[in-house]
């Protein structure tokens, strides 16, 4: 077939139809990619369901919610999901670039790519971009991908240069370039990790659009910028991060904030490799995070220009990023102080008193700064000259007292006139130099709205404009003396979108993608994109815009403060920013989130290179609370910029708004003076962030990176790498669950160690309390805090030492003048390194050449975790010769050594070293047993043996240091007291105690009050004995936490509980030592004591008040032993008072009552054991003697107010033969005139010593005592337990007994446990020649001992008081004896009771007697008792408690039987007995060395709150004699319970019995008694209202000064009679020492001119000196022979004037014996007050008024002074009067004569002298 041939008409439309379709498939293609295709590719490939990584997915619609037909344009791949977050849509394998070529280059290659065909996003793609790799450093790698055709805008950084130097030979990364598609790895070369890998997303590459996507290596990411993280590490759940700057506050969303900051870290495993990234680009960005991880970037302007960094360390790759873009300024000193802000303090006036309210309280406060108020209708560069008229002298106030003053200055300025119509000089000065930013066309300045009004805005990136500014604020500077320049508003931020004129419609106010930032429109609160400046347009330059303010503000601070370094602060910021300026993290809300959120961005912008960064403290919006404020002051103080900024229309919130005492301004005061402390170490950190990029603020990540846990940390914080900072961020939190890194910590604030490590703990942080932790390891520089830096930079300057566990520790110290600039750049500074290894301190100086800070010195030293004593210390200089150094302190309880007054002056080095020793004094016993120890036994037990000198009395068996018996398992810390529980450690277990251990143990400590707390040890699973004993504590605690004086900690590893003094950081209580035992009958706790000075413990005879605490041993159980040295008395008083090194005092009760001995060691420290029971102690803080004593008494009772007449003297003796022998004494008494109110007899008044019974030789004594107490005198007799059961005739007291079955039994049976004392068998012929112990066999009865715990036999014991007092002699005070309870046979009759664990239990307390059994005189341990509940006990636990038992039955039955008040007086006591008697100190003897002992016992009973007490004057045991009673009736007129008493077949002793000198000077000393008895009777009322002592040491009142503490052989009635008695035979003088205060001779009223000393005072042998305290009235009455006529005799006044002529004084009066007059306001009570030359009195309380006992005769005023008294005024009953008066100008005393005036006390007076 012949081939067809076209015509050319066809072959025309042919040639036509192909050209048309070519064209047409090109339309289609232009108009489907809006790009030419330059590459043939085909369709993109998807992945396979099964195979589709999910996490991966790169999302190719990013500005909107998703669809398919979208999708399907941009020829992606659609997937839709149930989860809208994760990307439907997603890029194939069809879009990003080829590389057509690649080049070396020096640094790295050069690389073109061409773009893949493919749809479009956006618009505009670039085909042809330039990748450029550069190898600039070993650890530092950049790369950026540009328009080679096109010059696109690149940011015009300040720092960052560009980089022609060649590559380093050694590199840590390599980069892998893959070519089709393109994408770019960067690999760590040690361990061939991928850091950053493109690969998985296409690099998209447009005019207005750049995106690219890189796949990290690891999904702990950090950083980026600025915005609201909640939490520090990323969250990579699909989240999207805006970045453009914006004026928005920062809330809980995605919200873009004031920084542009595209800075990241990634750590990479445990090694601590980390890298960060940083894409240099300053338009408008989001930052896209997904799992895997993946961050992609997508940009609408500029270059992707990105640098890598590669870090050992996440601290070193942050170091790297700040080298790159500039390390951060160096502040100046001042800068690191505290700052006061707020927006619209209204008025000038307002302001000052912000400043003067925080000076009062004491607020660490450097800077004042005023927010926009201050301006003239806030226009830059004016202030109001209306309401902060007298700014300027305000602000020299500041600088007068060491203060600074920093403005704010917003960018915008009014184009409006001033306020008095004036031209705007710094607007118009602006307008000339074309300083704005202009509108599009480039001409006029755009128009917007800020705080002014209408404004324009300096374009700073404008050399012009710098100008113009530095000039405005060196302008300003001359009219305002600012020291600091606040920039704000420099996003830009505009009230008005874009402009006045609004913003034209162009791709740059409206390009084809926007971010996900605030609003969506990229001219929202700013200015017009399409705007222009120096730089380049606002689209490009607008982020940049804080940045080049703070450059240019820069400038002005080197024009106004030349050669200093000033203050700048800046909300808006960007990469570089901290080179200039510091930040703050802007207008926050007072919210606790946001106070949680603030330590996250600090962390941030410590990773941007800005540290010195902080919150506005307490928050800026809205109103705060008083706790929110609070905590958040404690957390910035710590942080680098700490400044309370509120706003406006919201409550104050500066410290002291809350109250000048509030815990608010006390916690805030203490912790910026924390602050301030550490000023020296906090500098030193900026120094090394200003030198080499170190962190300030730090994550825990960057210093324990190899514990994932602090990956995620962000709750707390570091300061540098040492200081641990762990604040509440909770509202109502009182703890923090804090995870504690690896390391070794101490407590900041106690320097004690803590037990954590790598853990999480709740650590208990109370309302005015943040954690803060030292890192052992480490010495930080610190400086004594004052109220400014300038101040306190004058203080000594000290080391804090925090030791690793191997004894190390390294730190630095860096000092310059604090404000000049570029000291370090011109070696203008001194650097110190510091080192500790093997107890030695290198100070090394490595630099000085700063003259005038060598006149600073180290002065102290505090060495933490020295586990061992220090007794040595000594200093070198440069290497020189080595002195010893003394003044240093070993704080064993915290492992402290404290190395004080020092000199050692900067600019020179030194050494300083310590030994370590391990202490006799350290050495707890471990064998207290009764046996001896040996070394068999010692390691037998599982103790260390080691034998000790001769001289030595330390135990040779002890506990070995570590001694973890029981383990903490659990700790619960409350609001009101803390609760743990203890286990048996039993793989420690090895050291074997008598009795067996309990397995588990709770403890629980209870905040009673402020100032006292309960701590209790006790069986967790199994009831044991608790002491009943009912004491005065609130039924749930009742203290405040900001009012408690102390902190309660339980310690682990060993456990122990540690109490400290709020006020003074001691630790008053500290049982972590080793022995810890809690067994079935042993129980051991040991505590440190705070001091030496411990006082207390008893009834035991004691050659001091004062504890000696070298291996003393002293046991407690009740006996009828005689007083002897360390032989166990008649009571029981576990309490002790201690004295601390400051000066307070506290108290410690331990409430058991089983046997127990108390060892004291030179530690200090002492140990208590115990046979049973529990470990329940009270502890009471004062803070001074007297007041703890008070606290201790309101527990357990104020003591009993006695009866006048008990104020009396009293006579007794046993031994009286008949009545007419007491009839004899009676009448000699009454015929010398010897004041005597109170006889009493002995046993020998009974029948055969029967209780209830009167013997035929005193048939005739009931009337003799009706006789005498018709005279005015009163009768006390005595009672014993013991009841015969022997009698042959009806003897009631034993038969109703039984009825009423009263005594005490052997367990399960009804058999009574009988025993001896003294009732004599009936029909039996008495032996007096035989001994005690004889008669025991031949002539005593058996008897039976009452169980005065049952309620039945109160009223027995009443009901036979009752019928004795009715039917055979009146009586008015019982005296009961022997009540230990006293037996003179061992158990029982048969001396063998029935339990030999309980009579011998396995560990005998150190007693006398110690090895004859607990049953030793006194009853069976295993008797029982039945308690008012009905529970039964054993003896075995009430033994103690015997006397205290029976003291309240008979009191009340007294009261009960005679209707009066009565006394009882008690052998036995035990805490609590005071409320119901008085006691005497026992069978003494009439010996010279039991006279000051006397003294001794009245002191600690004064203690134990039994103030009723005396000795048996002249001695019970010997034949006295004629001195020693003599000088012992001096002393005893001054008991308060003054009694001669004595024993039978002894001479007499009392008064008339020797000679009539001996009876003359007894009348006169009784008289001086009898004359005072107003005074004492006052101070026995106030101690009955209020608790305290009557009988009081000197350092009760005088306790700031050491010497009293010492002081035993003096003492004082109440505050102001001092008694200094002659002790020792054969003196006529008496060493004394006179307080410091006024002190006038009683007898003679004149001043002794004597304070603060000890002196030898006269001493012949008939007086005594006594001495009166200046400031003091005491009411005294004239004298007579009893009570009830010197009652009604003229009362006077001693008035003893202080140094300026100032005394106060009080009288308590009632009738001196009706029951509760106080209770029931049956009382007269008057207060005197004397003022220079007036005295007045003023009528408290008139429940009791007898007009003849209250008639006022004469009164003394002594120390009236040398100007003579003519005239004597009397004010009384509105008369006026002249008393008869008598000026004695020699002695300076004025006598005032009313026996004339008919003055009573019961109406006030005035009298005044002239």
């Amino acid at each position: 077939m012949a081939k067809k041939k076209f015509s050319g008409l066809e072959i025309s439309l042919i040639v036509l139809f192909i050209i048309v379709t070519v064209i047409a498939i090109a339309l289609v293609v232009v108009l489907a990619t809006n790009t030419s295709a330059v590459e043939s590719s085909g369709l993109g490939r998807c992945p396979t369901e099964n195979n589709d990584p999910v996490n991966e997915r790169i999302n190719c619609i990013p500005e909107q919610f998703p669809t398919q037909a979208t999708c399907e344009q941009r020829g992606c791949c659609w997937r839709p999901g149930n989860d809208s977050v994760v990307p439907w849509c997603f890029f194939a394998d069809n879009h990003g670039y080829n590389v057509q070529s690649q080049t070396a280059t020096i640094n790295g290659l050069e690389a073109r790519l061409n773009r893949i065909s493919a749809p479009t996003l956006f618009g505009n793609d670039i085909n042809r971009v330039l990748l450029t790799t550069q190898n600039q450093t070993p650890n530092r790698f950049r790369f950026k991908i540009t328009d080679p055709a096109n010059r696109r805008y690149e940011v015009p950084h300040q720092f960052i240069k560009e980089f022609n130097a060649p590559a380093p030979a050694e590199l840590l990364y390599d980069v892998q370039v893959t070519e089709n598609p393109f994408s770019i790895k960067v690999i760590r070369k040690s361990n061939n990790k991928i850091l950053f890998d493109t690969s998985v997303g296409p690099l998209v590459y447009s005019d207005q659009y750049l995106q690219i996507s890189t796949k990290l290596a690891n999904d702990y990411i950090y950083g980026i910028g600025e915005h609201a993280h909640k939490r520090f590490r990323h969250d990579l759940y699909w989240k999207t991060w805006p970045i453009f700057t914006r004026d928005q506050l920062p809330t809980g969303n995605n919200n873009n904030l004031y920084g542009h900051q595209t800075f990241f870290m990634c750590i990479e495993d445990t090694s601590g490799k980390s890298f960060g990234v940083f894409l240099l680009n300053s338009n408008a960005m989001e930052i896209f995070l997904q799992p895997t991880p993946i961050v992609t970037y997508r940009v609408i302007g500029g270059i992707l220009d990105f640098y890598i960094f590669l870090g050992d360390t996440p601290e070193q790759v942050v170091q790297q990023y700040q080298e790159l873009v500039g390390l951060p300024t160096m502040p100046a000193y001042w800068n690191l102080g505290f700052q006061l802000s707020r927006w619209n303090y209204e008025s000038l006036d307002a302001l000052k008193q912000v400043v003067q309210r925080n000076r009062e309280a004491g607020i660490p406060y450097d800077t004042q700064v005023t927010d926009i108020d201050y301006m003239e209708d806030k226009k830059d560069f004016t202030y109001d000259r209306v309401a902060f008229n007298g700014l300027p002298e305000f602000v020299q106030d500041l600088h007068d007292h060491e203060q600074k003053y920093v403005i704010i200055l917003d960018p915008a300025i009014s184009i409006d006139r001033r306020a008095d119509g004036s031209a705007y000089e710094s607007y118009e000065r602006g307008n000339a130099q074309h300083v704005w930013v202009n509108n599009s066309n480039g001409n006029s300045p755009i128009i917007g709205e800020v705080w002014p009004g209408l404004t324009v805005y300096p374009d700073f990136t404008n050399p012009s404009c710098v100008d113009w500014w530095v000039n405005e604020c060196s302008i300003f500077h001359q009219e305002l003396n600012y020291d600091g320049l606040w920039i704000d508003m420099n996003e830009v931020s505009s009230f008005v979108h874009g402009s006045t004129e609004q913003c034209a419609e162009n791709n740059l106010n409206y390009p084809p993608f926007i971010p996900d930032i605030l609003d969506k429109i990229l001219y929202s609160k700013t200015l017009c994109m399409d705007a222009v400046q120096y730089w380049g347009k606002q689209y490009d330059v607008h982020s940049l815009y804080g940045y080049s303010m703070s450059i240019a503000t820069e400038k002005a601070v080197e024009r106004v403060f030349p050669n200093k370094r000033s203050f700048i602060l800046t909300r808006s910021t960007f990469a570089g920013s901290g080179h200039h300026a510091t930040h703050w993290l802007g207008d926050n809300t007072a919210s606790w989130e946001q106070m949680e959120w603030s330590i996250t961005a600090m962390l941030e912008f410590s990773l941007f290179g800005m540290p010195l960064v902080g919150a506005d403290i307490c928050g800026f919006d809205g109103d705060t609370t008083e706790e929110l404020c609070r905590r958040w002051m404690q957390l910035g103080a710590f942080y680098p910029f700490s400044r309370n900024h509120n706003s406006d229309g919201y409550m104050h919130q500066d410290p002291a708004y809350f109250g000048q005492n509030s815990l608010l301004v006390n916690t805030s005061r203490h912790y910026l003076n924390i602050r301030y402390t550490l000023l020296p170490f906090l500098y030193t950190l900026f120094y090394k962030a200003h030198v080499y990029g170190e962190t300030v603020a730090r994550p825990v990540l960057h210093e324990f990176y190899e514990d994932t846990n602090s990956w995620v940390e962000d709750l707390e914080f570091l300061w540098g790498p040492a200081l641990l900072i762990t604040p509440v961020l909770r509202q109502g939190a009182d703890s923090v669950s804090a995870y504690i890194p690896d390391a070794t910590w101490y407590d900041y604030e106690t320097g004690a160690k803590r037990p954590w490590r790598k853990q999480r703990v709740d650590i208990p942080l109370p309302a005015d309390k943040i954690g803060l932790h030292l890192r052992g390891g480490y010495i930080i520089p610190t400086q004594e805090p004052s109220v400014t830096t300038t101040a306190s930079r004058r203080n000594p300057l000290g080391l804090i030492i925090a030791l690793e566990e191997d004894g190390t520790a390294k730190g630095d110290f860096f000092w310059d003048d604090g404000e000049t600039k570029n000291t370090i750049e011109n070696g203008n500074y001194i650097f110190y390194t510091f080192s500790v290894s093997n107890n030695n301190l290198e100070i090394t100086c490595t630099h000085s050449s700063y003259q005038e800070g060598t006149a600073l010195a180290f002065e102290t030293i505090k060495v933490l975790g020295l586990t061992d004593t220090v007794t040595e210390v000594t200093v070198a200089e440069n290497n020189g010769q080595t002195s010893s150094h003394y003044n240093f302190t070993y704080d064993a309880s915290n492992q402290i050594l404290l190395i004080t007054d020092l000199q050692f002056n900067l600019g020179r080095s030194f050494r300083v070293q310590w030994n370590q020793v391990f202490p006799e004094s350290e050495k707890f016993n471990c064998y207290p047993d009764a046996d001896e120890a040996t070394e068999a036994k010692c390691v037998q037990r599982g103790c260390i043996w080691e034998s000790v000198s001769l001289a030595s009395r330390a135990p040779e068996c002890y506990f070995p240091r570590q001694s973890d018996s029981y383990l903490v398992t659990s700790t619960w810390y409350s609001s009101t007291g803390v609760t743990a529980d203890l286990q048996l450690n039993t793989a420690k277990a090895r050291i074997s105690l008598p009795s067996e251990p309990i397995s588990n143990l709770r403890v629980e400590v209870k905040y009673h009050k402020n100032e006292m707390l309960q701590f209790k040890i006790y069986d967790a699973q199994n009831k044991r004995y608790e002491v009943p004993v009912p004491l005065n504590i609130p039924t749930t605690p009742i203290s405040t936490y900001e009012n408690r004086l102390y902190d309660v900690e339980i310690k682990e590893n060993p456990f122990g509980i540690q109490i400290r003094r709020r006020s003074t950081g001691r630790v008053i209580w500290d049982s972590r030592l080793p022995g810890f035992a809690f067994n079935d009958q042993f129980i051991q706790i040991s505590t440190r004591l705070p001091s030496e000075y411990v006082y207390g413990f008893g009834e035991v005879e004691h050659t001091a008040f004062k504890r000696d605490l070298n291996w003393n041993t002293w046991g407690m159980f009740t006996r009828d032993q005689p007083p002897g040295y360390k032989l166990n008395s008649y009571g029981f008083h576990p309490y002790y008072m201690a004295l601390e090194e400051e000066g307070n005092a506290h108290g410690v009760l331990l409430l058991n009552s089983n046997a127990m001995d108390v060892t004291f060691q030179p530690t200090p420290a002492l140990t208590y054991r115990t046979v049973g029971g529990i470990l329940d102690f009270y502890m009471f803080l004062g803070p001074t003697p007297e007041i703890a004593t008070r606290q201790y008494h309101e527990v357990i009772g104020q003591p009993v107010m006695p009866p006048y007449w008990a104020l009396g003297f009293q006579l007794c003796r046993y031994g009286y033969r008949n009545t007419s022998q007491i009839e004899e004494l009676y009448e000699e008494m009454v015929s010398a005139g010897i004041p005597y109110d109170v006889q009493y007899t002995d046993i020998n008044y009974m029948e055969r010593q029967l209780d209830f019974t009167i013997g035929e030789n005193f048939r005739e004594l009931p009337q003799f005592v009706d006789r005498i107490r018709g005279e005015g005198m009163k009768y006390i007799i005595i009672l014993d337990p013991a009841i015969s059961g022997n009698e042959t005739q009806p003897y009631p007291a034993f038969t109703r007994g039984i009825e009423n079955d009263v005594f005490v039994k052997w367990p399960n049976t009804d058999d009574i446990c009988w025993a001896k004392v003294w009732p004599d068998l009936p029909n039996v012929t008495i032996d007096e020649t035989i001994t005690e112990d004889e008669a025991v066999n031949a002539s005593r009865a058996h008897v039976a001992f009452p169980d005065f715990f049952r309620n039945s036999t109160a009223e027995w014991w009443a009901r036979e008081i009752i019928d004795f007092y009715n039917n055979q002699m009146k009586f008015d005070g019982l005296w009961i004896d022997m009540n230990e309870p006293s037996s003179f046979v061992h158990g029982t009759t048969t001396n063998e009771c029935r339990n030999t664990e309980l009579n011998y239990p396995p560990y005998f307390p150190d007693l006398t007697k110690r090895t004859q059994g607990l049953h030793f005189r006194t009853m069976c341990m295993e008797t029982e008792h039945i308690l008012s509940d009905g529970s039964s006990v054993l003896h075995y636990d009430v033994h103690n408690l015997y006397g205290w038992s029976q003291m309240k039955p008979t009191y009340d039955a007294m009261q009960r039987t005679t209707g009066k008040r009565g006394i009882v007086i008690s052998r036995s006591t035990y805490p609590t007995g005071g409320r119901w008697g008085g006691h005497w100190l026992g069978d003494n003897y009439a010996q010279w060395n039991n006279l000051d002992k006397s003294i001794i016992g009245m002191m600690e009973f004064s203690l134990f709150g039994i103030s009723y007490t005396g000795a048996d004057i002249c001695g019970f045991f010997n034949n006295s004699e004629y001195e020693l009673c003599a000088r012992w009736m001096q002393v005893g007129a001054f008991y308060p319970y003054s009694r001669n008493h004595n024993i039978q077949f002894t001479r007499r002793q009392d008064p008339v019995s020797w000679n009539s000198t001996f009876a003359d000077m007894s009348r006169d000393i009784l008289n001086i008694r009898y004359t005072l008895l107003p005074y004492f009777y006052t101070q026995m009322h106030e101690i009955h209202a209020h608790g305290g002592t009557v009988i009081r040491p000197l350092m009760h009142e005088f306790f700031d000064e050491k010497p009293t503490w010492d002081i035993f052989k003096q003492f004082l009635w109440g505050p102001a009679f001092m008694v200094t008695p002659v002790l020792d035979p054969g003196m006529d003088s008496v060493q004394g020492y006179v307080p410091n205060a006024r002190w006038f001779n009683y007898h003679t009223g004149q001043d002794i001119g004597l304070r603060g000393q000890m002196t030898t005072f006269a001493a012949p042998l008939y007086e005594i000196n006594l001495h009166v305290r200046g400031g003091y009235i005491l009411p005294c009455q004239e004298p007579a022979q009893n009570t009830f006529y010197s009652r009604n005799n003229y009362m006077k006044l001693i008035v003893a004037a202080d140094d300026n002529q100032m005394a106060e004084g009080s009288l308590f009066w009632d009738d001196g014996d009706t029951i509760d007059t106080y209770e029931r306001n049956l009382y007269f009570s008057i207060r005197f007050n004397l003022n220079q030359n007036t005295l007045t009195s003023t009528i408290l309380n008139s429940g009791y008024i007898n007009k003849n006992e209250m008639r006022l005769g004469y009164i003394y005023v002594w120390g009236q002074g040398n100007n003579a008294v003519t005239t004597v005024n009397l004010r009384y009953i509105e008369n006026i009067a002249l008393p008869a008066s008598d000026f004695n100008k020699a002695n300076q005393i004025l006598t005032i004569d009313l026996r004339n005036h008919n003055v009573t006390l019961d109406e006030p007076f005035e009298i005044s002298w002239s």
